[in-house]
C-alpha cells in the first residue's frame, strides 16, 4: 500500500496520534508535530559515538526497554545469562527487540548502525543516515507512566528533492520468559506462538505454558505481514518466535513522514494486553505530554543553582536517573530498584542508601511506598526484623540480608521521619525496628559484645567476622532508634538504645582503631582469620600486579605471625571502602576522623574512590581512562564506585571539611554522560550498572543536607539550616524543598566577609533555625535588624519564622 498525501488527509484518526503525517517543502525537511515534536523544547544530551556499541535504558514504572545506543538488541546480562535487554515486564520478558529496515528502490539497509543516539530524561532517540540516496531515519521511543507499554516513532526524511518511495519493514522478536528466580514461584518458560489480528493490524504472541501476552503493530494497515522476521542478522536465544510487518510509504521532497509502533504486553490475560494497546496506540501524544509535564516536576523540585554547572547538571539528572528505576509489580508493590540492566528488582541496603537521598528530592510518596516493599518483602521471608537483602520481581527471595541491612532500616525509617513527620508511617515500622534490633544483638552477637558478626557491604570471602560497617551502622541504629523511641512515648526503651549507642561509640572508637594505619580496622578478628584474609589479599594483589600492596600485606603477615597474643583485635588488610563509615555516620572521634580520611584520600582515582584500597596501582592518580574498553575480562575487583566516593564526601563534610567533600564529588562527575548521556555508571567511568539507585544518596545527601545544611524535623515543625559551602560556591540556592507539608526556598549568598540567607517557606509558623559554627560569626541581622545568636553546642544559633526571612552574619 503506497501512501500519499491524499490517503493521509482521508484519514484524520491517525492525525490525532501522530502515525503518519506528510509535509512538502521546497528549501528543507519540514518535520511535522509528530512524537518527538512534542518535546523538542526539552533538554536532552548527545552520545559520544565510541559508545554507541554500550547500553541505554526506555525507562517506565511498568514496563522498560534496554537496546545499545546503535539501535540493536544484543544479548545483555548476567543474571539470567544474556537476556536481561529487550523490553520486560516485570515479572515477565516480553522482547528480545526488534529490527528494521528500508528499502529504496534496489537498495536497502537495516537500521542497525546509528550514528547518533539523543537521550532526553524521559525518553530517546537513534539518528541513522541509512547510507540511501537522500534518506535519513530517526527512531524515537518512550514508555507512557503506568503502562504496560512501549511507542517507538520511526520518522523517515527525505533530504533529497525528488519523492521518495520507500519500503519499511518492522519485525519483532518475542521472548515471553520468567524473570531470574521464576523457578521458584512456578514460573517455566514454554514457546511462544504468534498469530495475526487483522482488525487491529498487528501480531500478538503467547506463551504457550501461561498466559504472558505481547502485541506489536501500527495503526496505518501493513502492505503486508509475515509469520517470520525478514532478518538483519538477529537471532537472539530463547523460545520466542519472530513476525514482520511491511510498509510502503511515499515521502515528498523535502519532506518527513512518521510511523509510531505501539509494543504491549500483559503477565495476565489477553484482554490486559489489548486494553493497554488500543488504549497506548490513542493516546501516545497525551501520554508523552504527561511523562514530560512529570519529569519537569522532578527538575523544579530541589531545584539546584550552583556555581559548577556540570555538577549542577548531573545532580538534576541524577533525579531522572533514580525515577529511571521505578519497579512497579502491583503483586508485589512500587519502588525503587537497584540498578539496570542486572538488577531490575529491590534491595534492603541499596534503598537504604538510595531513599535517604531520594527523601531530600522532593519524592516522598515512592521513598514511602519504596520502604514498604522493602519491609513486606522482609517479613514474608524472615518475620524477625531482619531485612532481606535482594528480592526478583517475582517475588522470590535470593538472601534473606546481610547483617549491616537491619541496623540501615532503623536509620533509614529515622531520617524519613525526620523530613516527614508522618507518624503512621513511623507506628507502622517501629515494631520491626523493635524487632530487628533485638534479632541483630541475640542472634549474630555470640560472644555479647555489642558487635554483631557477619557479612556487610563487603562481599568478600571470610569477612564475616566483626565488619566495621557493621558495627558502624549498627550504633548509628541504636542512637536514631533512641529519638524514635522518644516519639513513640517510649522514654525507658529510649534510654536503653541510647545506652547501647554510647558503648558502641566507644568500642569502634578504641577497638576498630588502628594506629599504625591511621585507619580503622577492616574488621576485628582473629590472627588465623586475618592470616587467612591476608594470603587471599596477597594472591589478589599479585595477580592484579600490585607489588605495593603485595610488600605491605607480607609485612602485616609478618607481624602478626610474630605476635604472642591470640587475642581478637582490628586488622587492616584490604584498605576496603567501609573502614570510612565512622566518618560516614559521624561516630568517629575527630583527631582519628581526620587522620583516616587523610589515609582514605590515598585509595582514589581521578573517578572516586576504590572498593578495595589494595586494588590501587600507580596510575590511579591520573589514569582518566574506560574502565569497560581496557579489560577483555572484567571483574568488579579493582573497582571504583560511586558510594564509595559518596561515602568518603559525606565524611569529609561530617568534620567540617565542604571543599574535600567537593572534590570528592567532581571526581564522580567526571563520570557523568562518560558513556551513556545522561547517567553515572556504576563502577566509574562505564562498567557495571548504566543507571544507579544509590548515586542519588552520593549528590543529594552531600549537598542538600551538608552544604545546603537542610537538616529537618517536620514533626516538630523546625527546620535547622546549618550551611557549610564549599569556598568557591559564592552564591548558590535550592528552591522547592519538600519537608512534611512545607516547601523551602533558600539562597546562599557569601560577599567578602559577609554571608547572606534568603529563606521562604509556605508555612509561616514552622521554626527555622539558623545554626553557624560557634564564635566564628557577628554582627548577626534578621531582616535588618540586628539579633544575638544563643551558644548551642558547637554552633551559633538563631530563630525565626514566617514567610519570608534574610538573614546575615559577618565573620570576626
Amino acid at each position: 500500500m503506497k501512501v500519499a498525501i491524499s490517503t493521509l488527509l482521508s484519514l484524520p484518526f491517525l492525525l490525532g496520534v501522530g502515525s503518519i503525517i506528510f509535509l512538502q517543502c521546497t528549501k528543507s525537511v519540514q518535520k511535522t508535530e509528530n512524537l518527538q515534536g512534542l518535546v523538542s523544547d526539552s533538554e536532552s544530551i548527545r552520545g559520544k559515538s565510541i559508545y554507541l556499541n554500550t547500553p541505554y535504558v526506555t525507562a517506565g514504572d511498568r514496563v522498560y526497554m534496554v537496546g545499545h545506543q546503535n539501535g540493536t538488541f544484543p544479548d545483555i546480562g548476567w543474571h539470567v545469562t544474556g537476556e536481561m535487554g529487550g523490553i520486560w515486564d516485570h515479572p515477565i520478558k516480553l522482547m528480545d527487540g526488534f529490527t528494521a529496515s528500508v528499502t529504496v528502490g534496489d537498495q536497502s539497509a537495516c537500521l542497525t548502525k546509528a550514528d547518533t543516539f539523543v537521550n532526553f530524561p524521559f525518553a530517546n532517540k537513534h539518528i541513522f543516515t541509512t547510507g540511501l540516496p537522500g534518506l535519513k531515519v530517526e527512531r524515537f521511543q518512550f514508555v507512557p507512566d503506568g503502562k504496560e507499554a512501549v511507542v517507538v516513532e520511526y520518522t523517515f526524511m527525505n533530504e533529497g528533492n525528488e519523492k521518495l518511495d520507500i519500503q519499511f519493514d518492522f519485525n519483532g522478536y518475542t521472548d515471553l520468559r520468567p524473570v531470574w528466580l521464576g523457578e521458584r514461584t512456578n514460573m517455566i518458560d514454554g514457546q511462544d506462538a504468534a498469530t495475526w489480528d487483522e482488525a487491529l493490524h498487528n501480531w500478538i504472541a503467547k506463551d504457550s505454558l501461561n498466559d504472558w501476552f505481547v502485541m506489536f503493530g501500527a495503526a496505518l494497515a501493513s502492505k503486508s505481514h509475515k509469520q517470520k522476521a525478514i532478518t538483519c542478522d538477529y537471532k537472539p536465544r530463547g523460545k520466542g518466535v519472530s513476525a514482520s510487518l511491511q510498509y510502503h510509504l511515499e515521502i515528498g521532497p523535502n519532506a518527513s513522514v512518521s510511523l509510531p509502533i505501539t509494543i504491549a504486553g500483559s503477565y495476565k490475560s489477553e484482554q490486559n494486553a489489548r486494553t493497554t494497546f488500543t488504549e497506548t496506540q490513542a493516546n501516545a501524544p497525551k501520554l508523552l505530554l504527561a511523562k514530560k509535564e512529570r519529569y519537569q516536576s522532578i527538575a523544579l523540585k530541589t531545584k539546584l543553582t550552583i556555581p559548577d554547572k556540570n555538577l549542577e547538571q548531573a545532580f538534576r539528572w541524577t533525579k531522572y536517573n533514580t525515577d529511571w528505576l521505578i519497579r512497579d509489580v502491583p503483586e508485589v508493590g512500587r519502588g525503587v530498584s537497584a540498578g539496570a540492566p542486572d538488577y531490575p528488582w529491590w534491595f534492603g541496603a541499596d534503598s537504604e542508601y538510595a531513599l535517604k537521598g531520594l527523601i531530600a528530592t522532593g519524592q516522598p510518596e515512592l521513598v514511602k511506598s519504596s520502604v514498604d516493599v522493602v519491609h513486606k518483602l522482609s517479613e514474608k521471608v524472615n518475620g524477625n526484623g531482619r531485612i532481606m537483602h535482594e528480592t526478583s520481581t517475582n517475588g522470590a527471595v535470593f538472601n534473606p540480608g546481610n547483617i549491616n541491612e537491619t541496623p540501615q532500616f532503623t536509620s533509614l525509617i529515622a531520617h524519613v521521619y525526620r523530613w516527614t513527620g508522618d507518624k503512621e508511617f513511623l507506628k507502622k515500622y517501629f515494631p520491626t525496628i523493635k524487632k530487628g534490633l533485638d534479632w541483630l544483638l541475640k542472634e549474630n552477637d555470640k560472644d555479647g559484645n555489642l558487635l554483631p558478626d557477619g557479612f556487610g557491604m563487603m562481599e568478600i570471602h571470610g569477612m564475616n567476622s566483626e565488619m566495621t560497617d557493621v558495627a558502624a551502622y549498627t550504633q548509628k541504629a541504636f542512637a536514631d532508634a533512641s529519638e524514635l523511641a522518644i516519639e513513640m512515648g517510649d522514654n525507658k526503651l529510649a534510654q536503653h538504645y541510647a545506652s547501647i549507642a554510647s558503648q558502641l561509640r566507644t568500642k569502634i572508637n578504641k577497638d576498630f582503631w588502628v594506629p599504625e594505619s591511621n585507619s580503622y580496622a577492616d574488621f576485628i578478628g582473629t590472627p588465623k582469620q586475618a592470616i587467612a584474609l591476608i594470603n587471599d589479599a596477597i594472591i589478589r594483589a599479585d595477580t592484579l600486579k600490585k607489588p605495593w600492596a603485595v610488600e605491605e600485606l607480607k609485612a602485616a603477615k609478618a607481624k602478626i605471625t610474630g605476635s604472642t597474643t591470640d587475642a581478637k583485635r582490628g586488622f587492616v588488610v584490604h584498605h576496603n571502602w567501609v573502614v570510612n563509615t565512622p566518618m560516614e555516620t559521624g561516630v568517629a572521634d575527630s583527631s582519628k576522623a581526620l587522620a583516616a580520611l587523610q589515609t582514605a584520600s590515598k585509595f582514589v582515582n581521578p573517578f572516586g574512590a576504590f572498593v578495595t584500597g589494595i586494588d590501587r596501582d600507580e596510575s590511579a592518580g591520573k589514569d582518566e581512562s574506560s574502565v569497560a574498553g581496557n579489560n577483555k575480562v572484567f571483574t568488579y575487583t579493582g573497582a571504583v564506585m560511586t558510594l564509595p566516593t559518596g561515602v568518603l564526601a559525606i565524611s569529609e563534610n561530617n568534620y567540617g571539611r565542604a571543599d574535600a567533600a567537593l572534590g570528592y564529588l567532581k571526581r564522580m562527575t567526571k563520570s557523568f554522560s562518560f558513556a551513556l548521556p545522561g547517567s553515572i555508571y556504576e563502577v566509574s567511568p562505564d562498567y557495571g550498572m548504566m543507571a544507579q539507585a544509590w548515586n542519588v544518596y552520593s549528590y543529594a545527601y552531600p549537598i542538600v543536607q551538608q552544604f545546603f545544611g537542610i537538616q529537618p524535623f517536620a514533626s516538630k515543625k523546625v527546620i535547622r539550616v546549618q550551611p557549610q559551602m564549599p569556598t568557591t560556591w559564592n552564591e548558590a540556592s535550592l528552591e522547592n524543598v519538600i519537608v512534611g507539608n512545607n516547601e523551602l526556598d533558600y539562597s546562599f549568598k557569601r560577599t567578602g566577609n559577609t554571608i547572606s540567607l534568603d529563606l521562604t517557606q509556605q508555612q509561616e509558623i514552622w521554626k527555622i533555625v539558623i545554626a553557624l559554627p560557634k564564635g566564628q560569626y557577628k554582627n548577626w541581622l534578621s531582616n535588618g535588624k540586628p539579633v544575638v545568636a544563643k551558644p548551642d553546642g558547637a554552633f551559633d544559633t538563631i530563630e525565626i519564622k514566617g514567610k519570608t526571612n534574610v538573614i546575615s552574619a559577618e565573620t570576626k
